[in-house]
Formats: C-alpha cells, sequence, structure tokens
C-alpha cells in the first residue's frame, strides 16, 4: 500500500501509534462526540472567547457536539473541525523532515504553529514550537502555548486541545472522547 503525509513522516515509527490511531491515519475517516468548550476568567477569558471565535467554536464555556473529518494526501494532513454545528475549523498540516526530529506546520487561517511530535503509549501528543503569523515567527514570550494530543481511551478516540498564555493562564480549551463514524 502506498502511503501518505502521516506514514511517510512517521516511517517505521507509525507502528509506535495506537493500532485505532494507524487505521484513521492510514485510511482517514470522520469522528464524532461530545466535547467540553472550556474558557479561562477575567481578560485570558475574553481573549480566548476572540481567538475562539475565528476559530469556530461556541461563545460560551459548554459541552457540544465536534466533528471532525480527517484526511490525507502525499503532501498534506487535512483536519476539517465543526463545534455544534456551527461553521468549520479547517487546517491544512504540511509535513517537515521526518519524526522524531521534524515537524508539521499547521495552518488555519492567518495563524500556524510549527509541531513536533511524541509518541506517548500510543497516543499523538503534539509539541508546540513556535507560532507564525502570516507566515513570520512570533517572538517567544507573545503567543499562546497550545498543549494538544490524542490517544485512545475505552475504544474511543480521546482528543484535548489547550491554549495558555503564562501571565494569564487558560484562554480556552476543548476535550472529550470521539467515535469513528462507519462510512
Amino acid at each position: 500500500m502506498e502511503g501518505n503525509s502521516v506514514t511517510n513522516w512517521f516511517g517505521e515509527h507509525f507502528t509506535e501509534l495506537h493500532p485505532m490511531l494507524q487505521r484513521l491515519h492510514r485510511e482517514g475517516g470522520e469522528l464524532t462526540g461530545e466535547v467540553e468548550v472550556r474558557y479561562g476568567r477575567g481578560l485570558a477569558g475574553l481573549l480566548g472567547r476572540r481567538l475562539a471565535k475565528k476559530l469556530g467554536l461556541p461563545a460560551a464555556s459548554q459541552r457540544c457536539e465536534m466533528r471532525v473529518d480527517i484526511r490525507h494526501s502525499a503532501a498534506c494532513l487535512f483536519w476539517n473541525r465543526r463545534f455544534a454545528g456551527g461553521q468549520s475549523m479547517n487546517s491544512t498540516f504540511v509535513p517537515h523532515g521526518h519524526f522524531p526530529d521534524g515537524y508539521w506546520l499547521e495552518s488555519t487561517g492567518k495563524l500556524s504553529l510549527e509541531l513536533g511530535v511524541r509518541i506517548l503509549d500510543g497516543g499523538w501528543h503534539w509539541q508546540q514550537r513556535r507560532m507564525l503569523f502570516l507566515g513570520r515567527p512570533l517572538p517567544g514570550w507573545l503567543p499562546p502555548r497550545s498543549e494538544a494530543y490524542k490517544h485512545i481511551e475505552n475504544e474511543q478516540y480521546r482528543f484535548s486541545v489547550s491554549f495558555t498564555l503564562p501571565w494569564l493562564g487558560l484562554l480556552f480549551s476543548y476535550a472529550g472522547n470521539l467515535q469513528a463514524l462507519e462510512n
């Protein structure tokens, strides 16, 4: 079977991912389930809501449905997310180099994240290296920090994403268990 951007980037390390993550990233697929969206307090919450609005997240902390469509090509990984039936949050991930020293460049609108990957207990943990705006790196002290992972928990895909500012705390987060939709 010919590889795609994910299998080629991981190379022989691809088999270190949980078998369900391997299948998802060999074949692509659509996942759905309930996630909890949370916002920080005070100024952090205000900034988080402004950023999250641009990304298509609900305006208030709540539990809501999330759907994510994951597709691959030889050159890119595509994630199209939708929260509570709202607008789509589309990301394109372009691989650079190879695991473990390479990274992915995730682009969503004008913002891009340079993300390394760590495999922990079969899970895929993103490691933010830097953030870019219109292709230009932001100073290390300025951008929010992201923590994100996906792993398998009770035969479901567990996703967690959070953005924080060191001097303010939580901007926003979303996390939950998703199930694969059968085609």
